[in-house]
Parts: C-alpha cells; sequence; structure tokens
C-alpha cells in the first residue's frame, strides 16, 4: 500500500518545544492525510479535550498522491476536535500547500498547547521557529499572507492562516491557505485561533521519495481534454439543474427552489470569471477567479454552496452580491456554508431576506464578534431557540445544500456523518440527480437499497481523503485505477476507510455521540429502517456505538455487532 513518508513533527506552542517520532508502523497502514491523523488523535488527544482547550490538537498531513504529477492531488487534510459539532472532524483544503509540506520532510506536523502570545510558526526542513506577531491582531488573511510575504519571501501557497474570524473563536472559522482556499468545514480556525496561532508556514526541500505508477499521466492527459461544465463553472454547474428538482434551499429551508435562479447560476458566475484557475499540479481547472468591472471587486468563486448559503438561502438575487459576501468570508477566515446559513437565520429571524447590505454588515460582526454577531458566531444550533427558528443542522454543523427531502439517500448521508451535515462526507447526491450512467443512479425518493451505498461512499471518501485526492476526479477514478494508484486491493482499502469512519465514530461516542445525534430536522420515509440497515451494515451497534469489534475491520462486511 502506497504511504506517505517521514516522522511526525510535534510543537507544542505553549513550551515551545518541538519534538520528532518515527511513526513508520502508523503510516505503513494508514496511506496518509486522514486515514492518518485520525488514527494519531483518536490516540493522542483526550477523549474529554476541549475543542477550544490546550489539550486540543491539530493535525497537517498530506498523502502519497501529493508526491504525483497528476490532477486532483494538490490537497491536504486537517483533523482535530471541532468546536462546532463537539466531535472528531477532518477538513481537506486544495490549493498549492501541499507540495510545500512535503518538503519540510514530515508527515505530519502536530499542533499542541496554547500560546501566551499571539504567534506564526515556521516549519522547515532545518526546524522550527516561532515568532510572535502581537502587530497582526484581528488582520485579515490577506493583510497576514502580504506580512508573511514581505518579511519572510514566502507566498500564501506556503501558509495557513486565520482571519479575525479564528482569533475570535468563532466556532464555524476557517484555516486559509492559497488565501483563498479554506480548511472550511467544522470551525478548526477557532482551533488555531483559542491556540494563538495566526499562522503556520511550510518550507523546504527534503521530499521523500514516493514512486507513483505512469497511470498518473494518463489521468492527467483526460483531465487536460475533459469537456466538463465543472470547467467552465466549477460546482455552480450545477445550480440549475438542481433548483429544477427541487433541491435547492431557499429562504432558510423553507422552500426548495428559487425563483431568481437565472440571476445567480452558473451562467452569471461564469460571465464573471476572468480567468482560469486550478490546484497544484491539476490540468481540470475548476476554480473560478471573478471580477465585477463595475465595483472592481475581486473573488475566488462563489462556489454552488456558497451560491446556496448567500444566495438563495439568504434570498440575494444579485450575483455580485454573493460575490462579496465569498469575499468577506475568504478575508475574516469563514466557512462560507455555515457563516451564509446563519445568516439565513438571522435573516429570517428579522424578516429582512435579501438585504444584501445587512447579509455584509453581519459576517463583519460574526468576524469580530460584535453586537448580534457574538450570537451568531456561536452557529445555528446555539442560536436558533434565540433567534426563534428551527434548528437547522446536524451534530450542530450547518447544512449544505442538494437537499436530503428531495434527495433522500442524501439525507440519510447527512444523518450518518459524523461530520455533521456536510455534503462531501459521503457525497451521495450525485447517485440522486439522473445524470449518471443508468447502473449507477438510484430514484431519489426513499431509501431502499441506498444504506449500503452510504456505507461504501463514505469508507471511499476517506480513502480520498487520506490519499489525499479531489473528490471532482469522480469520473476519472474507477476501481482499478485507485488500487493502481495505491498499490492496494479495493476491497482493502474500503475497508481501511470503514476503519477511519469507525475511529471518528468511537472518539466521538466517548464524547456522547450515538443514535440520538444521527437525526434530522424533517421527515423521510423509512428513514429509522435506513438507519438500522446502515449500522447493521457497518457492524455497530443499534444505538449508533461502535463495538471494540469494529474498531479495526471497519465494520463494513455487514457482520453483527457485539453488545
Amino acid at each position: 500500500m502506497k504511504h506517505v513518508r517521514g516522522p511526525l513533527c510535534t510543537i507544542d506552542v505553549g513550551e515551545q518545544t518541538v519534538e520528532t517520532e518515527s511513526i513508520d508502523d502508523v503510516l505503513e497502514s494508514s496511506i496518509g492525510g486522514r486515514a492518518l491523523t485520525t488514527k494519531l488523535a483518536h490516540e493522542r488527544i483526550p477523549f474529554d479535550a476541549d475543542p477550544l482547550g490546550p489539550e486540543n490538537r491539530l493535525y497537517f498531513a498530506s498523502g502519497p498522491l501529493q508526491h504525483a504529477t497528476m490532477s486532483f492531488t494538490g490537497r491536504m487534510s486537517a483533523t482535530g476536535v471541532s468546536p462546532l459539532t463537539d466531535g472528531l472532524l477532518s477538513s481537506n483544503a486544495g490549493g498549492f500547500l501541499s507540495r510545500n509540506f512535503t518538503g519540510t520532510g514530515y508527515s505530519t506536523v502536530e499542533i499542541a498547547g496554547a500560546s501566551d502570545e499571539l504567534v506564526i510558526v515556521h516549519v522547515t526542513d532545518e526546524g522550527v521557529e516561532f515568532e510572535p506577531v502581537p502587530e497582526l491582531e484581528e488582520a485579515t488573511v490577506p493583510e497576514t499572507c502580504d506580512y508573511i510575504d514581505d518579511e519572510h519571501g514566502l507566498g500564501s501557497e506556503h501558509t495557513v492562516v486565520i482571519g479575525p474570524g479564528g482569533e475570535n473563536e468563532v466556532r464555524f472559522a476557517s484555516i486559509m491557505t492559497s488565501e483563498e482556499r479554506a480548511f472550511g468545514r467544522g470551525g478548526l480556525g477557532a482551533v488555531l485561533g483559542a491556540k494563538n496561532v495566526k499562522a503556520i508556514t511550510f518550507d523546504g526541500d527534503s521530499t521523500h521519495e514516493v514512486e507513483i505508477p505512469s497511470l498518473q499521466m494518463e489521468i492527467h492527459g483526460e483531465a487536460a481534454q475533459s469537456d466538463s461544465p465543472m470547467r467552465d463553472q466549477g460546482t455552480t454547474s450545477v445550480a440549475t439543474y438542481a433548483n429544477m428538482v427541487e433541491a435547492l434551499p431557499t429562504r432558510y429551508f423553507s422552500e426548495l427552489s428559487y425563483e431568481h435562479i437565472d440571476d445567480i447560476s452558473g451562467d452569471r458566475v461564469e460571465e464573471k470569471k476572468y480567468k482560469k484557475g486550478t490546484c497544484s499540479a491539476c490540468a481540470f481547472a475548476c476554480k473560478l477567479p471573478t471580477k465585477d468591472e463595475e465595483t472592481g471587486l475581486e473573488t475566488e468563486g462563489p462556489e454552488y454552496e456558497t451560491l446556496m448559503a448567500f444566495g438563495s438561502n439568504s434570498g440575494v438575487d444579485d450575483i455580485v452580491d454573493v460575490m462579496k459576501s465569498n469575499k468577506l468570508c475568504d478575508e475574516f477566515g469563514l466557512d462560507t456554508i455555515s457563516a451564509g446559513d446563519v445568516v439565513a437565520a438571522y435573516l429570517a429571524s428579522e424578516d429582512e431576506f435579501g438585504n444584501a447590505d445587512l447579509i455584509h454588515d453581519t459576517v463583519e460582526k460574526i468576524a469580530y464578534r460584535e453586537g448580534i454577531g457574538d450570537d451568531l458566531a456561536e452557529g445555528i444550533d446555539r442560536v436558533h431557540d434565540d433567534l426563534g427558528v428551527e434548528n437547522w443542522s446536524v451534530k450542530g454543523m450547518e447544512f449544505a445544500a442538494h437537499d436530503g427531502r428531495t434527495l433522500n439517500g442524501q439525507g440519510l448521508a447527512f444523518a450518518t456523518s459524523n461530520r455533521g451535515a456536510d455534503h462531501m462526507y459521503a457525497e451521495f447526491y450525485p447517485y440522486e440527480y439522473p445524470l449518471v450512467d443508468a447502473d449507477d443512479a438510484f430514484d431519489k425518493e426513499g431509501l431502499e437499497d441506498k444504506p449500503p451505498k452510504v456505507v461504501e461512499l463514505e469508507n471511499i471518501n476517506a480513502i480520498k481523503d487520506s490519499a489525499v485526492l479531489c473528490k471532482f476526479s469522480r469520473s476519472f477514478m474507477t476501481e482499478e485505477r485507485i488500487e493502481t494508484l495505491l498499490d492496494a486491493d479495493y476491497e482493502e482499502l474500503l475497508a481501511l476507510g470503514g476503519e477511519i469512519v469507525a475511529l471518528e465514530r468511537h472518539f466521538n461516542n466517548q464524547r456522547g455521540f450515538d443514535r440520538e445525534d444521527d437525526t434530522l430536522p424533517y421527515e423521510i420515509p423509512g428513514f429509522e429502517q435506513g438507519l438500522d440497515e446502515y449500522y447493521e451494515e457497518r457492524g455497530w451497534n443499534d444505538d449508533g456505538t461502535v463495538p471494540a469489534s469494529a474498531l479495526e475491520s471497519g465494520g463494513s462486511d455487514g457482520a453483527p455487532a457485539d453488545d
């Protein structure tokens, strides 16, 4: 099995100490990325750790495919206990960081403790340095990146950075890299903020060699020649279709389609796109550098989920207003999905849908925890009663698009996801849009035959997050290709994916999570039976807890669970 190489680097930012240790035994059984960081977190973070306390740890890791020259491989994984969900959570980001990270020679970087002063941590193959930066207090992401470039000659592709949102411990603060790419979901930016770490830089020339099969060039060539609409419109290419089948959350989830979709659709985003955008080594180039000539506003995006959260769900019908919301979130370091949904909840409580000025003002207030922003920074799960609105979250995480009331399998996947209401954990929704091959498609209604597929998709996505491989490679990555690239049998990989999902669930079980947390704010026909089938397929207990027997097997073979 292909895997990353190099020692673990543990950085205690409170004591300002650095330790390195060999973890070859873990590397050989975990590929890299999410599998590696989940195993380390499960072993090294106390089950009762405060997400915003010094005992929480934050892990960064790349995967073996970051040693390829293949499209879809410019990504990294980050793992820690989430301030938003209170559970173990991994997030990943694209951009240009991963190859600079591998240059340090480390397989994993672990951030522990909490600093007494605001610092930047510089990680290189020659050592680690701590730089006090009180002058960067509440600086935006671009301001911080400019400082690092000016003072150290390191561009944003060498950095992970938090904005005011992370410093002020907004529970859905993101960690930004390459300035506009985000470790977005779950609030890991607040974990760095609680540790008083403004940024981490990675640089070096000590990349360990990992041999990647020549298949990489075939895949790269196909990506370069693809006629996918994502190459022009990114994920917004699905917006009009999702709206047509009534899977687009609108006006704080009160409706399933938006009458003004044509004003914020993928076509409108494409009109604002002024150049190609990509991640490291990727010829697919699905990113969206956009500019409004009239106002001079420039940003990257919005992607489909941001278009939903700050567009249809907020009642906004001007694409430039959505672009501005996207830019503000990137500058302040906020997850656009959670931020947009939280703002939509506030708009619902104030009967102010469509008020773009109020939206932009509220985003800033959230980042600095000013006025109503201090309450909204806690997330919908903690503030919905005060706002007098329904609690549109799962495990504390705000909903992504691809609405489960229409796409019932995706609804089940929202409920079972250890990460909460995130669409990429299982990524079931493409199989319920009738855009895929007939052999792979499901009827969007009901849950018949869907729980085993949810398990399979959760497992293989855990492997992609470990490789680390972009989810948008799905149409290029057959089972055989994944086997070849990772030098492992597909069933073996699925079992490892199941082990990672089980480790996440077991960690969260120790923090009180069980079946009662695998729920939805709406009804799906046959939901409880579907949940039973999901647990049975995994070999878990019927209360949603993981027996010891499932921790190593991944519980994905349908074996009966132990009591």
